[in-house]
């Protein structure tokens, strides 16, 4: 039971960090105001690179458009201001990542943007 609950509680962790990480770049980029909303996205995202990221030699390109797709779907602007989100993430999910991993000893990830 204990490895369930551990797996669950880093799921949570990594959620909250991808949800943080969309939530920061979509605060700077389209002046978003909703974690909910982030989260959800971190979701999504992830679900698209799931379901395309497996395919051989372009699959990680195809999920990289695929996740700027569903940021794209889900925050105002066009294909350019859903990529600038997407690079502001991952550099906000780096810098969040270093913080939880190096200074607090946590060994999380980023559930929804791509690490």
């Amino acid at each position: 039971m204990a490895p369930l609950i551990g797996a669950l509680v880093a799921f949570i962790v990594a959620l909250l960090v991808g949800g943080l990480a969309i939530y920061l770049a979509a605060g700077v980029v389209v002046d978003a105001h909703s974690y909910e909303h982030a989260i959800v996205t971190a979701i999504v995202g992830a679900i698209g690179w799931a379901l395309t990221s497996w395919i051989p030699l372009l699959g990680p390109i195809i999920a990289l458009i695929v996740w700027i797709g569903v940021i794209n779907w889900r925050y105002p602007g066009g294909w350019v201001t859903a990529a600038a989100i997407g690079v502001i993430a991952w550099l906000s999910a780096l810098v969040i990542l270093f913080v939880l991993n190096a200074i607090l000893g946590l060994g999380v990830g980023a559930f929804g943007v791509p690490i």
